[in-house]
C-alpha cells in the first residue's frame, strides 16, 4: 500500500501543519504499520492524502482517514468506546485563525479532560493527542494562557518532548524557509480559483462530476445554520463545476406546511442560493416503500409494536426487541396493516435490523418507516406511511446522483448508519463530509423555542429582526456577501461553539460601507437651535450639491440646505465650552459665542449663538459635529431609529434551562429622530449611513404604511433599523452592559465590602499582638500605637512576644505639654 501525505509548510491564511507531520512520524512508529510518505508542495490543496491513487483532501477528513486505516494499530484507542471519544476529542479544535473565546473553551475542555489523565485517549500517546497538540502549538491565544490551566500545559509539554512531535519541529523550521520554485506568471482569474478553497476539500471529488444537494425540511423559516448548509453545498458545486440540487425533506406531515416551503424558496433567493432543480423527497414515496418491502423480505428489517418507552430503554440497555425474530411474512403483513392507517397499524413500525447493541446506539435498530394518518401537503391522503429521514436520505440521494452529502458533525454517529443502508441495499456509495454546526452567543436557532416567541407575542414574526432567521438578519441590514464569506471562512471547522456576532457584522461593514450614502439625522428630543453669524452666513435658505460618498463618486450626490439658523444634537451640545472653536461638518468652522439654557431646566441647552469661520482650521479643532438646516420647500424629515438586543440574557443555553426564565426585560429600542430630506428618496431594504450615528437599513420608506403589528402606522415618516457594525459596543448584550454598569455604579467599597465579608466568613481571625512561638512565615498581627492603648495597626512580623525584663513600666516624665486625646480613637 503506497501512503503519500502532501502538505505545505507555510499557506496564507492557514496553520502550519504542525499535528499532521507529528502524526506521520507517530504512525510511522507502530508497530506492523504502513509508512506515511510525506512530500512538501508549494501550491495545491495545503492538505492532501493519497492511498494507491484514491485521494482525500482537508485536513479533517484526512485525519479522519488516517485514524480508520491505523485504527487496529491502536491509533484511536484500543476499543470501540475510546475509538467514541477520540472523536468527541477531535471535534474541540478551534477555528484558525484563533479568537479568545474559542481557544478559552478548547482549554476549558482539555482542562476537565486531563484533570485525572496523563493521554487523551488511551494509557500511551494516540492520534488525538497529536493532533490536538498540532492545534495548541499554533493557536498562540491558548499557549500565552497555559499557565492558567496546569494539566493542559503538563500534557503538551510532554508532548512537545516525545520524539514525533521534536521531528515535526525540527522538519518545519526547516521546510518554512525553502522558497518555492519560480514559475510562470498566472492570470488574476486562475490564482482566485486556487485560492478559493482556503482549504476546503470534498474526499474523492473529480472536476465536473460532483453533484451536492441541500435538504431542509419544510417546517420553518430558513435560520443562520440553514444557511451555513446551503452555502456550502452551493460553494462546492460551484468549485469543482458540478451541479447543486435542492430538496425539501418533507416526510414529515404532522410539522411540514406549505408555507414553509414558500418561504424557505424565498429565503434562499434572498441569500442568493439557487439549484438546478428543486425536488421532493415525497416524488420518491413510492420507490421508498418497495425499498422498504425489499428490506424485510432479505431479513434487513422487521416490523415492532413495542411501546416508545420500552423501545427506548431497550436500545439503550442493549437488549433486543421481542419482535426481532419476528417472520418475514409477518413482518410484511404488519407493514401492509400499517400502510391502511387502521388503529392497529398505527401501533407498528418498521425498524432496520442493525445491531442491537452496538457500542454507537445510533446503529441500534432504528426506526426506518411508521404510521401518520395526518394528510400530506403534497401527497394528500395517498400514503398512511411514512419514511424516516435517515432511510429515505441516503437511498434519495443515490437516486438523484448526490455524489457528496454535506452534514453537520451532530450527524456523525448517524453516518455509519447511512452508509449501512445504502450497503444493505447494494446502492451506489455517496461521500458524506461533515462539518461543524455553526450557533452564536445569546441565540436561539431551535424551531420550537422560535416559535414560542412567536406565539407568545414576544417578537413580530418570523422576520422579526431579533431573529436569527435569514428573513430576520437580512431584514436588521446582513448582505448575502457577508453571509456567503463569513460562512466559507468557518469552511471546514469540526469546532461546536458559540460564535460572538462580531465577525459577521464586521464583515457586513466591510461590504456595505465603500457603498452606503451619507446622510445626517439628529435625534428630536431637545434639538438645540444654533443662530449663526459671521462672514459666510447666508441671507436666506440655499442648497448646494453635494457627494453622498466622498470617496465613491458613483454613488450620485444629494442636496444639502445652508441657512443662518441650524440645529445641532443635545448631546454635542453639551460638551462645547464658551469662546470654543467647532467644526460644522461639510461646512467649516464656528465660534461659540454663547450658551443659552432653558428656564424650565437649567441643565438643558435650549439655543447656541455661533460665529462662522470659514478661514479656520478644521485639523485644530477637537469637536466636528454633524448639523441640519431646512427651509419651507426642503423641510427635514421625521423618522424612528430603532436597535435591538439580544432576546435572552444567557449567553449560552442548557439542556435544564427554560427560556420563559431567562428573558430579555427590553429589546427594542426607539428613538424619534430628524434626518435631511434626501432619506425620503430611499426604498425599503435600502441601506445608508447616518454620520457619527451608524448604519442603518430603510425599514419602511416614505409614504408607505407600517407593516409591523402593534405599531402606529404614519405614512410620512420613514423607519430604518441600526445595522450593528462589528465593534463591541454594538454586539454587546444591552442588559449584560447595563447590570455591569449598575455594579460599578455602587462603588468600589460596595464592592469590596461584599469580598471582605466572604474572607472574613473563610479566614480565621487575625490575632492581636505579637505570637507565643515565632512563626516560619510572617504573619499580620494587629498591634497597638501606644504599646497598651492606642489606635490599631496591622503589622507583618516574624517576631514573637517576650516578656519585659522589667515588667509594666510606665515611668514618669516631666513635660510641659499637655494631653489630647487621639484622633484615631473613638
Amino acid at each position: 500500500m503506497a501512503i503519500k501525505l502532501s502538505l505545505i509548510a507555510k499557506s496564507k491564511g492557514q496553520p502550519e501543519p504542525y499535528g499532521l507531520l507529528a502524526l506521520a512520524y507517530y504512525l510511522e512508529s507502530l508497530k506492523t504499520a504502513e509508512k506515511v510518505n510525506v512530500e512538501w508542495v508549494f501550491k495545491g490543496d495545503p492538505v492532501a492524502l493519497d492511498i494507491d491513487g484514491t485521494v482525500t483532501l482537508g485536513s479533517s477528513a484526512v485525519i479522519a482517514k488516517l485514524g480508520d486505516l491505523y485504527a487496529s494499530q491502536g491509533s484511536v484507542g484500543s476499543n470501540a468506546g475510546s475509538s467514541a471519544l477520540a472523536t468527541q476529542l477531535l471535534l474541540l479544535q478551534p477555528p484558525f485563525p484563533p479568537t479568545f473565546p474559542a481557544s478559552t473553551s478548547f482549554l476549558t475542555s482539555l482542562e476537565q479532560h486531563l484533570t485525572l489523565r496523563t493521554y487523551l485517549v488511551s494509557h500511551s500517546p494516540s492520534l488525538v493527542d497529536y493532533i490536538l497538540w498540532g492545534s495548541l502549538r499554533v493557536n498562540t491565544i491558548a499557549r500565552a494562557q497555559l499557565g492558567s490551566f496546569p494539566h493542559v500545559g503538563r500534557w503538551y509539554n510532554h508532548i512537545s518532548l516525545l520524539d514525533p512531535a521534536l521531528k515535526a519541529e525540527e522538519e518545519l523550521g526547516v521546510q518554512v524557509k525553502v522558497k518555492a520554485p519560480k514559475e510562470e506568471k498566472v492570470s488574476k482569474e486562475d490564482k482566485d480559483k486556487a485560492n478559493a478553497t482556503f482549504e476546503l476539500g470534498l474526499p474523492n471529488a473529480k472536476m465536473g462530476e460532483v453533484v451536492t444537494r441541500f435538504p431542509p425540511e419544510p417546517s420553518g423559516y430558513l435560520h443562520v445554520g440553514h444557511a451555513k448548509a446551503a452555502i456550502l453545498n452551493q460553494y462546492f458545486a460551484s468549485h469543482y463545476q458540478g451541479r447543486f440540487l435542492v430538496r425539501f425533506d418533507d416526510t414529515n406531515p404532522s410539522k411540514e406546511k406549505a408555507e414553509f416551503e414558500e418561504s424557505i424558496i424565498e429565503d434562499m433567493a434572498l441569500l442568493g442560493i439557487k439549484g438546478e432543480k428543486i425536488t421532493y423527497t415525497s416524488d420518491y414515496f413510492d420507490q421508498l416503500h418497495e425499498y422498504c418491502v425489499r428490506m424485510i423480505k432479505e431479513g434487513n428489517a422487521y416490523a415492532d409494536d413495542t411501546d416508545q418507552e420500552t423501545m427506548r430503554k431497550y436500545r439503550w440497555d442493549g437488549i433486543a426487541s421481542v419482535r426481532r425474530s419476528l417472520p418475514v411474512d409477518e413482518s410484511l403483513a404488519k407493514f401492509a396493516l400499517m400502510a391502511t392507517g387502521s388503529e392497529e397499524g398505527q401501533k407498528w413500525c418498521i425498524r432496520a435490523k442493525m445491531s442491537v447493541d452496538d457500542p454507537n446506539k445510533a446503529m441500534r435498530d432504528p426506526v426506518i418507516y411508521r404510521g401518520n394518518p395526518l394528510p400530506h401537503h403534497r401527497t394528500g391522503t395517498k400514503f398512511k406511511v411514512y419514511p424516516t429521514y435517515d432511510f429515505a436520505c441516503p437511498i434519495v440521494d443515490c437516486l438523484e446522483g448526490v455524489t457528496h452529502a454535506l452534514r453537520t458533525n451532530e450527524y456523525r454517529d448517524r453516518n455509519p448508519q447511512y452508509h449501512w443502508m445504502l450497503n444493505a441495499l447494494g446502492l451506489r456509495k455517496v461521500e458524506i463530509w461533515d462539518y461543524g454546526r455553526i450557533n452564536f452567543v445569546y441565540t436561539l436557532l431551535s424551531k420550537r423555542k422560535l416559535k414560542w416567541f412567536v406565539e407568545e407575542g414576544l417578537v413580530r414574526g418570523w422576520d422579526d429582526p431579533r431573529f436569527p432567521t435569514v428573513r430576520g438578519i437580512r431584514r436588521r441590514g446582513m448582505t448575502i456577501s457577508a453571509i456567503t464569506q463569513y460562512m466559507l471562512l468557518q469552511g471546514p471547522s469540526q469546532a461546536f461553539t458559540n460564535l460572538e456576532w462580531d465577525v459577521i457584522w464586521n464583515i457586513n461593514k466591510k461590504v456595505i460601507d465603500p457603498i452606503a450614502p451619507r446622510h445626517v439625522a439628529l435625534e428630536k428630543e431637545n434639538l438645540v437651535k444654533v443662530n449663526l453669524t459671521g462672514t459666510g452666513t447666508p441671507t436666506a435658505p440655499e442648497s448646494r450639491e453635494a457627494a453622498k460618498h466622498k470617496k465613491n463618486p458613483e454613488v450620485g450626490t444629494k442636496m444639502t440646505t445652508y441657512d443662518s439658523v441650524v440645529y445641532v444634537d443635545q448631546k454635542d451640545a453639551k460638551g462645547f465650552a464658551l469662546g470654543e472653536e467647532i467644526t460644522l461638518m461639510e461646512w467649516g468652522n464656528a465660534f461659540v459665542r454663547s450658551i443659552n439654557y432653558s428656564s424650565t431646566s437649567p441643565t438643558i441647552i435650549e439655543s447656541l449663538d455661533m460665529e462662522l469661520n470659514l478661514t479656520g482650521d478644521f485639523k485644530k479643532t477637537k469637536q466636528k459635529i454633524t448639523w441640519l438646516s431646512s427651509s419651507p420647500s426642503i423641510p427635514l424629515l421625521p423618522c424612528t431609529l430603532y436597535d435591538y438586543d439580544y432576546l435572552i440574557t444567557k449567553k449560552k443555553l442548557e439542556e435544564t434551562d427554560e427560556v420563559k426564565d431567562l428573558l430579555t426585560p427590553q429589546t427594542e429600542f426607539a428613538t424619534e429622530a430628524l434626518c435631511d430630506a434626501n432619506v425620503k428618496t430611499y426604498k425599503k431594504g435600502d441601506i445608508i449611513q447616518f454620520e457619527r450615528v451608524g448604519f442603518f437599513i430603510v425599514d419602511k420608506a416614505w409614504g408607505e404604511e407600517t407593516t409591523d403589528p402593534g405599531r402606529k402606522s404614519e405614512k410620512e415618516k420613514i423607519e430604518l433599523i441600526l445595522i450593528p457594525d462589528g465593534r463591541v459596543a454594538s454586539v454587546v448584550s444591552k442588559y449584560a452592559a447595563a447590570k455591569e454598569a449598575e455594579e460599578k455604579a455602587k462603588g468600589p467599597v460596595a464592592k469590596e465590602g461584599k469580598k471582605e465579608k466572604a474572607k472574613k466568613e473563610k479566614a480565621p481571625a487575625k490575632p492581636k499582638g505579637l505570637p507565643d512561638v515565632a512563626p516560619n512565615e510572617a504573619i499580620e498581627t494587629i498591634l497597638l500605637s501606644e504599646g497598651s492603648k492606642g489606635f490599631a495597626q496591622p503589622v507583618k512580623t516574624k517576631m514573637f512576644k517576650v516578656d519585659s525584663h522589667y515588667g509594666e513600666v510606665n515611668p514618669p516624665v516631666k513635660t510641659e505639654m499637655y494631653e489630647v486625646k487621639s484622633i484615631y480613637q473613638d
